[in-house]
């Protein structure tokens, strides 16, 4: 894969790119600002970047704010949020645009090169990969009311398992069900939602989307 990484600390960001290299990808821009984070994004429109959310020259939002602008003008562009914090709003306004590609992770939850890469290939190849504090974070807000409110409680489970970017064989796992279980509270989700006119892959995303309120059109 063809990547930016976009990270203010020089030794966090030339972890980075060494740990890309490692696993066989190529780091085609390595920036520390806003500004250069956007010129990156849109220059080499990469196959998934990395992106720290503060970046200089004020340290407040402006890598997410490159992010945005990036998927604005190319719609769908991959981005892997890293951030110290959960911030909702942030990681709202990413989800808000109705696309899949993006991952929001918290630098002192990573704990292993794999999972981050794994995380890392999930959003290239469209999907998300939200970490649990992020998703049950988003999940706070009072439930609205459509069909979200008929998926039952271990529906609810599959879909917030769904949102890290978890296959169903990995959510079988988790929720110690058999994965032909899992498949079938996948198929009653996808009924529920209204999302049975689409390939698997991007009704997962769409799902996801709508479980964490920020579909686009709930944004109009």
């Amino acid at each position: 894969m063809r990547i930016v990484v976009a990270e203010d600390l020089f030794l966090l960001r030339d972890g980075l790119v060494r740990l890309v290299e490692a696993y066989g990808h190529t780091v085609v821009a390595a920036v520390g600002s806003g500004p250069d984070t956007l010129e990156a994004l849109l220059g080499h429109r990469p196959d998934v970047a990395i992106v720290d959310v503060r970046l200089p020259p004020t340290f407040s939002d402006e890598g997410l704010q490159a992010a945005l602008a990036a998927r604005r003008a190319v719609p769908g562009l991959p981005v892997l949020i890293l951030s110290q914090h959960v911030e909702q709003l942030y990681a709202r306004d990413l989800l808000a645009d109705g696309h899949g590609g993006i991952g929001y992770q918290l630098k002192d939850r990573v704990l292993d090169a794999g999972q981050f890469m794994d995380a890392v290939q999930r959003v290239a190849d469209g999907g998300t990969a939200l970490d649990p504090t992020v998703v049950a974070k988003l999940l706070g807000r009072p439930t609205r009311a459509d069909p979200l409110a008929t998926l039952t409680e271990r529906e609810r489970s599959v879909l917030a398992l769904m949102a890290e970017g978890l296959s169903n064989t990995a959510i079988a796992a988790r929720l110690f069900l058999s994965e032909g279980s899992i498949s079938k509270y996948t198929t009653t989700i996808f009924a529920k939602l209204g999302l049975t006119d689409d390939d698997d892959t991007n009704r997962r995303v769409r799902a996801v989307l709508a479980y964490l309120g920020a579909d686009s059109q709930d944004e109009q």
